[in-house]
């Protein structure tokens, strides 16, 4: 499993560190916020109002963000990218550390969360470039297992803050300590280049990406598939994340230290990650994806009907985590191999955040079913639609495993850029 890092260059095993510790990143700084609202809450007396609020105007500025960076990846470099969404992020999470109410929290969040969308397909387009095409799936799952050590460390180091310093001073430290992990990835990035397909698709006299690429008739297509796809993806484990541990404590289930648990569920996520990326390049992309959409709805079913005790708790705890968070590490490469060099991020950066925004709107949905048939099955209802949405999408979706990005250009009657070899196209998949 661990091969195609050994016989990796020392180039892509930089533009691989580069990648996960962004993702890592990423992740650590949005599951911060979760445990610090509590916090903020009790002491400046928010509603449940004004709390989602400070979250969904990050998830939707996020979104935005994500395709404006996309676009700024295509025409300026991925590289550079990277590096400016880790310091403007950063930045207004310090930024979040000072505010005194909660209009300030509010912008400070929401101007931090432009910083959040970029990183996921910048870094995807970018490991996909450099990276072998047999190794692709491997690679490229590993380095959004990411996530699950920025979960994990998240809860550790919050807890270690929160226990540490008096409430009001607090979460304050929490913010400003992301400069930390912040300034250890700007390190890990300081030698990392753009990819030479990049360099290439620049220099070609393709029109430069902007924001009406992605409803452009070659590309248009396959983007609102892609956006389909994620949006399937995304609130079925919007669902699963969010409503199960209430579903578990309306059936009275103890389900132990918020730690042991959201540790557990990392861990699931880290073995999905690995799991689901050597999947990806042994049997495909699109029967990965498909295989584990079945599996996490199985999943949520279980939690529905079978008797349920601590132990239990942890072990599908551990499945959530596999399955349904595990299985994005298929989404990236796939992504990643249906869109040209000098338009890739930019379509990228709009399926998969226009889809994540989209899709957190079935948090909502579930809420509102449960007060008619019960939240047990209105979780259920929801999973099974989510999940056949992405199924479908990915039925209407070309296979892309074995794909080289030089083909993947060549084949774009805009792009100039050639390759000896013919691997496999995906168009006619």
């Amino acid at each position: 499993m661990f091969d195609w890092y050994r016989a990796g260059s020392p180039r892509e095993r930089k533009t691989f560190w580069a990648c996960f510790s962004g993702w890592a990143l990423d992740s650590y700084d949005m599951q911060m916020f979760s445990f610090l609202l509590p916090t903020i809450i009790a002491l400046w007396g928010l509603t449940k109002a004004e709390a989602g609020m400070v979250g969904t105007a990050a998830l939707l500025s996020a979104a935005v963000g994500g395709w404006i960076a996309g676009i700024l990846s295509d025409r300026y470099g991925r590289v550079r990218l990277l590096i400016f969404s880790i310091i403007w992020f950063t930045f207004f999470g310090v930024v979040a550390g000072f505010a005194q109410n909660f209009e300030q929290l509010l912008i400070a969040r929401t101007l931090q969360g432009f910083g959040f969308g970029g990183e996921w397909a910048v870094g995807a387009a970018l490991m996909a470039e450099v990276i072998k095409p047999a190794h692709r799936g491997r690679a490229m799952g590993f380095v959004q297992s990411g996530f699950s050590l920025g979960w994990a460390g998240a809860v550790l180091i919050i807890t270690v803050i929160l226990a540490s310093f008096p409430p009001e001073l607090a979460w304050r430290v929490a913010f400003w300590f992301g400069v930390v992990p912040a300034l250890v990835v700007l390190y890990i990035r300081r030698h990392v280049q753009d990819s030479d397909a990049f360099v290439q698709a620049l220099a070609s006299p393709a029109p430069k990406a902007s924001v009406w690429t992605v409803f452009q008739p070659q590309y248009v297509k396959l983007t609102m598939l892609s956006s389909i796809l994620v949006i399937g993806l995304q609130a079925g484990s919007y669902v699963i994340l969010v409503w199960i541990p209430s579903l578990l404590k309306e059936r009275g289930v103890e389900s132990g230290s918020l730690i042991a648990t959201i540790l557990v569920m990392a861990a699931g996520c880290f073995a999905g990650f690995a799991s689901t990326a050597y999947l990806a390049d042994r049997l495909g992309r699109r029967p990965t994806l498909i295989l584990l959409s079945l599996v996490s709805w199985v999943v949520t079913v279980t939690y529905m009907f079978i008797p349920l005790n601590p132990l239990i708790t942890h072990i599908m705890g551990f499945l959530v985590g596999f399955a349904a968070i595990g299985m994005y590490a298929a989404l990236g490469p796939f992504l990643s191999e249906l869109f040209p060099t000098h338009v890739r991020t930019t379509c990228m950066g709009f399926s998969y955040n226009v889809g994540k925004s989209l899709g957190a709107t079935a948090i909502t949905g579930v809420g509102l079913l449960s007060g008619h048939v019960g939240l047990a099955q209105a979780i259920g209802i929801f999973c099974l639609a989510a999940y056949a949405i992405s199924v479908i999408a990915l039925l209407l979706l070309p296979e892309t495993k074995g794909i080289s990005i030089q083909e993947l250009d060549a084949q774009d009657p805009n792009a100039s850029v050639h390759e000896t070899s013919s691997p496999k196209n995906p168009k006619t998949a």
